[in-house]
């Protein structure tokens, strides 16, 4: 499927052209949707389609266009150019009633520091004129879900960056959204907190609600996401599964030597017989193949000797790298 078409959003029309009759089934549909400030172009015609239940991600470095695009998509920013469609309305002229239905979690924490953590909670269930008793039954049950419970009469000040983490979701959950935004959820969180992270997620998407989530930590968008897409530079560069972007653009395996400092340069051009590709990253070098182990016999039959080796299997990471020429700690 090429990048920019829509994946589903639109229905075909005649000889296979695409309509102007929306999927009512996408719980988002973008068609050339664009975001320009002033000269700079942050999205450029991206079209993309997000289905009801799904876990949907954009993958990509800081600065690719991931957060304009769902800033569009949260209503917060108005759209440039392009069609955009959420929940079925149009965020130019029904904002209001599209942000009455998602959940929105951005990238800083604003959570009121010096109240407690209930509430948090409970101050902005009241935002949506939640009846006083409803808000606090599902205070209370957002607590149990985000692990909190304990900590429910503490200032949110004395909590730890992945238990904030947590208390953000769970105030975005407090209307019950159809939809939620992630917006890089567990940047800064150690990997305990993370995986804890992951767990609520997934318990989300259990439930039905449809979660879109940008990122920049690829192992994050394998773990969670059924579909996403690949930006770089405001484009979309590729789409689809992890698992169908990994066997197109990489191969089974990558075999990783580090020969040392100013070396590993010099022994890419002895490799290139090797395998069909090998990437040059400053600290090693990937070699990619479909038999890994074969690989470091050839190696080490041309008489090569890395200070470390090992195999592994080809990830997103291995994708955006063949995508854009840079890893993403570039």
């Amino acid at each position: 499927m090429h990048p920019h078409q829509g994946n589903g959003a639109l229905r075909e029309g005649p000889a296979g052209g695409q309509s102007d009759v929306f999927d009512p089934d996408a719980v988002v549909t973008a068609r050339a949707l664009s975001k320009r400030f002033g000269d700079f172009t942050a999205v450029d015609a991206v079209s993309f389609s997000i289905r009801k239940g799904e876990v949907f991600g954009f993958l990509g470095p800081n600065g690719a266009g991931k957060t304009s695009t769902m800033r569009m998509v949260s209503c917060l920013s108005p759209v440039t150019e392009g069609t955009l469609r959420v929940l079925g309305l149009d965020p130019n002229h029904d904002g209001p009633a599209i942000r009455r239905r998602l959940g929105l979690v951005p990238q800083d924490d604003t959570l009121d520091l010096e109240l407690t953590v209930r509430d948090n909670l409970y101050l902005y269930g009241r935002y949506f004129d939640i009846d006083k008793r409803e808000v606090r039954a599902r205070v209370e049950n957002l607590l149990e879900f985000a692990q909190l419970l304990e900590k429910g009469d503490e200032a949110v000040d004395k909590l730890s960056g992945g238990m904030k983490r947590r208390l953000t979701i769970a105030r975005a959950l407090i209307s019950n959204p159809e939809l939620v935004i992630l917006d890089e959820p567990t940047t800064g969180l150690d990997p305990q907190a993370r995986h804890l992270l992951w767990d609520r997620l997934y318990r989300l998407k259990q439930q039905g609600v449809t979660l879109v989530i940008t990122t920049h930590y690829m192992d994050e968008a394998e773990q969670l996401c059924d579909r996403l897409v690949v930006m770089d530079k405001g484009r979309i560069v590729a789409a689809g599964s992890p698992r169908e972007l990994i066997a197109e653009f990489a191969t089974r395996e990558v075999a990783e030597l580090r020969f040392g400092v100013d070396e590993n340069e010099k022994m890419a051009d002895r490799l290139q017989g090797v395998a069909g590709r090998v990437e040059v990253l400053p600290d090693r070098l990937l070699v990619y193949t479909d038999d890994g182990d074969a690989v470091l016999q050839q190696v080490h039959e041309l008489g090569l000797h890395a200070e470390a080796e090992f195999v592994r299997r080809s990830s997103l990471e291995d994708v955006f790298l063949r995508l854009t020429g840079r890893s993403l700690a570039d």
